[in-house]
């Protein structure tokens, strides 16, 4: 998987550098020959973040282009190239993305560090399109205690949003949040609020106030009101959050048995990570932190339970739904214990299905369903 290369034996300008410090590389990965590390750490480190899932992806874009005699060519190459960095710059950001909901900080570098290079390759050093990556890059800094380079790459951010005229409402809400969570780190809860309560605004602004967009934000602010020991709002938030992953959750499931879920609502497995983080947290909280709503275990479970039946885990699926269904049976005349059955019984449908094509090695099917459960949800 990797040779030792002599940094005196490159070409006159041809410097190697590492992938993750740039410091001079002594290491090349032999799979793409294209990437290059100080050590074998660095390497390892790559490798279980994002290298292996680009490795090939990154051979066209970093090795020279050929040489064209025809403009259109040179110019037909130079876009197919732009396409494969916008395409790493988006594969990059979405490992980055779930690696940060699974709290996987160390990892989460990686992966964000390509992203802001692809994105720097593709659309120059001062764009817009730089700023996501800057934002993966301080929140990894931020869970790992390294506030430091997290403010700085927040203040990077925080400029080109500054100079950049008609910035979309999403990256306004990212920026928010961001900041929102280094300044709870920093103890600083009371701006921590205003930022969150901006990212809530901007956030509704773009996907509507009942988007699962919003729900980080509300879910971030239940955690300062905890610190500040006040329970009737953290139950009030959690309430709202869980109602609606539920509701949006509901729909996709509807529409995944009907056949009628378009690509057009779906999203990607750092979503389905932020909503197993979320409702996660939410089903095991501190009993002074419980909702009133006797429903509400049941509501979270039953929302894990969607999550993993469309996300084509029906194990898991079957253990939340076990759970939604005994927290329901708690809860006199509870409307969900019907729906709960259902997604039991499609659970164990497909859970079924799955033991039985296991030993042709074929794709896990769905009882319920001409098609795989699409491991991507809407964004509401």
């Amino acid at each position: 998987m990797s040779e030792v290369i002599n940094p005196l034996a490159n070409p006159k300008g041809a410097n190697k550098l590492c992938e993750l410090c740039e410091k001079p590389a002594y290491i090349q990965c032999t799979k793409c020959f294209v990437t290059f590390y100080c050590d074998r750490e660095h390497q390892n480190d790559d490798w279980v973040a994002i290298h292996k899932k680009v490795c090939q992806l990154l051979i066209p874009v970093r090795t020279p282009a050929p040489y064209y005699t025809l403009e259109a060519e040179r110019e037909h190459h130079a876009a197919q190239i732009v396409q494969r960095q916008k395409q790493l710059m988006e594969i990059s950001q979405t490992v980055a993305e779930k690696k940060l909901f699974e709290k996987s900080y160390k990892e989460s570098l990686p992966a964000a560090l390509l992203s802001l290079r692809s994105a720097m390759d593709a659309y120059g050093t001062s764009c817009v399109q730089l700023v996501p990556a800057y934002l993966l890059l301080a929140e990894a800094n931020i869970g790992l205690g390294n506030l430091s380079p997290a403010e700085q790459y927040l203040s990077w951010a925080e400029w080109t949003v500054l100079r950049t005229t008609n910035c979309s409402q999403t990256v306004h809400h990212k920026l928010h949040r961001c900041m929102g969570r280094l300044l709870i780190v920093k103890g600083n809860l009371e701006e921590a609020l205003f930022h969150l309560s901006n990212d809530i605004y901007y956030a509704s602004e773009e996907y509507g106030q009942d988007s699962i967009v919003t729900c980080g934000g509300y879910f971030l602010m239940a955690d300062i009101f905890f610190k500040q020991g006040k329970m009737d709002i953290v139950r009030s938030l959690y309430t709202e959050v869980a109602k609606t992953w539920h509701s949006h959750l509901s729909k996709l499931l509807e529409k995944q048995i009907k056949d009628t879920l378009t690509p057009e609502e779906t999203f990607d497995e750092a979503q389905q990570a932020e909503a197993d983080q979320m409702l996660r947290s939410m089903l095991n909280v501190p009993e002074e932190c419980s909702t009133e709503r006797a429903d509400q275990p049941a509501v979270v479970a039953h929302s894990l339970a969607m999550l993993w039946l469309l996300g084509n885990d029906p194990k898991k699926a079957l253990e939340f739904g076990k759970r939604a269904l005994l927290s329901s049976q708690l809860v006199p005349d509870c409307s969900l214990t019907e729906p709960i059955q259902r997604l039991v019984q499609l659970a164990g449908e497909d859970l079924k299905a799955a033991s039985e094509s296991w030993p042709n090695l074929s794709p896990c099917s769905s009882a319920h369903s001409q098609h795989q459960h699409s491991i991507q949800f809407s964004q509401g």
